[in-house]
């Protein structure tokens, strides 16, 4: 695609001198369609080099990405909010006016298309209303890694993920004459320049359309409880009436660490789930009993952001309310989420029922092309017995506690 863009970008080099598994079930929306128009990643990347950007435009794009990450998400910034709610982050409620800026990013890749329509003509031709209408609707963002080393002025050298894998890629760097005009110029973008200077990585989004724990924290203030730990009990998790009892013993996942990132730089944070089925509140004396009881499947998404490689971040999360006497097994599982279509586990959880032990069959589903962390079996006793001490799971370290209310 570089070779067919080098003469759309060369004409409209001349232009700027003088005008100074969410689950991914769709593959064939990343290519091309003789019926539809197909926005490039690396077309969009020479869009937004072309543009005359200022301050206005660096503090909108700033404002999402830090929003996002606040969010619990990474430092993204989707075409969806970027037309619709300039300078708003995924997660955010409420839509920033765009009467916040002066001329909103929007508008500038408005006028850059429009004149690039003019650079094309016969069957190459670009239909800029198709082609925005397209760009809106797709799931592509600016990824602004490291977005919080920024001066405050720098501009940022635009790339875009390739998509193969590899750590290198070429960008498109701004620079500002003494005359006061700018120009464009080819460079090669790795991680180490996207931690010294701004890096605007034009890639797909992966998690917008999951919530991360931070947000299920804000939608249900209630969840804190005592000693400072967040209790999270997932939505749809049948909830019965819980029993009478000197003591209940929780299990919580504290903190999480990643020890190595899953995928190219240019493709963003890693995005892990965590999957614990158990069969909370058990308390069968017969096998009849046993029949009524169902397993329940905690899932949560944290997303580790590159600069958080080797850092413990607080999880705080309960992964087993209510971790019965008769229970001697949960099942566990970590996946990096890769998309592609849903798939399950068969896995099983121990409980023992009048001094016979019980394997619940469980299905936790995942997507597959995802990498798998780690799965297993993780027991009572082991639990118990390293409680606030630092495992290791594959490539990441985990802190469980449990807890006894």
């Amino acid at each position: 695609m570089k070779r067919l863009l080098d003469t759309v970008f060369a004409a409209m080099i001349m232009t700027a001198a003088v005008s100074c598994e969410i689950l991914d079930n769709d593959p064939d929306k990343h290519v091309k369609d003789e019926d539809s128009t197909y926005v490039g990643l690396e077309e969009v990347a020479v869009i937004i080099s072309l543009i005359p950007l200022q301050t206005s435009q660096l503090d909108e794009v700033h404002t999402a990405v830090t929003s996002s990450s606040g969010n619990g998400y990474d430092e993204e910034y989707t075409m969806k909010h970027l037309f619709e709610s300039p300078g708003s982050g995924v997660g955010d409620e409420q839509t920033r006016s765009a009467e916040a800026y002066d001329r909103p990013l929007r508008e500038l890749i408005e006028d850059q298309v429009r004149k690039m329509n003019m650079t094309r003509s016969g069957e190459d031709g670009l239909d800029p209303d198709l082609f925005l209408d397209e760009l809106m609707k797709s799931d592509i963002q600016i990824y602004w890694p490291f977005s919080e080393n920024w001066d405050g002025e720098s501009l940022p050298v635009i790339t875009f993920d390739p998509e193969d894998g590899s750590e290198k890629n070429f960008g498109y760097r701004m620079v500002m004459e003494d005359d006061g005009s700018r120009r464009v110029e080819e460079v090669v973008v790795d991680e180490a320049m996207a931690e010294v200077e701004p890096v605007w990585v034009i890639n797909r989004n992966s998690d917008a359309g999951y919530a991360t724990l931070e947000m299920l924290r804000r939608e249900h203030p209630d969840w804190g409880e005592g000693g400072g730990t967040i209790i999270v009990r997932p939505s749809g998790q049948d909830q019965r009436e819980t029993r009478v009892e000197s003591s209940v013993k929780a299990l919580i996942l504290k903190d999480f660490t990643m020890n190595r990132s899953y995928d190219s730089w240019f493709a963003g944070a890693s995005e892990f789930f965590v999957k614990t089925g158990a069969v909370e509140d058990f308390t069968a004396s017969t096998e009849a009993e046993l029949r009524l009881y169902s397993p329940t499947i905690t899932d949560f998404l944290i997303v580790v952001k590159r600069s958080q490689i080797g850092e413990p971040l607080p999880f705080n999360a309960m992964l087993v309310s209510d971790w019965s006497g008769q229970m001697t097994h949960c099942a566990f599982m970590i996946t990096e989420d890769d998309g592609g279509t849903i798939t399950e586990w068969n896995c099983t959880a121990l409980v023992r029922v009048a001094s016979k032990s019980y394997g619940v069959e469980i299905k936790i589903p995942f997507n597959s092309r995802d990498d798998v962390v780690w799965r297993g079996q993780l027991s009572s006793r082991w639990l118990e017995a390293n409680s606030n001490l630092v495992g290791h799971f594959g490539d990441v370290d985990l802190t469980f506690e449990v807890v006894e209310y």
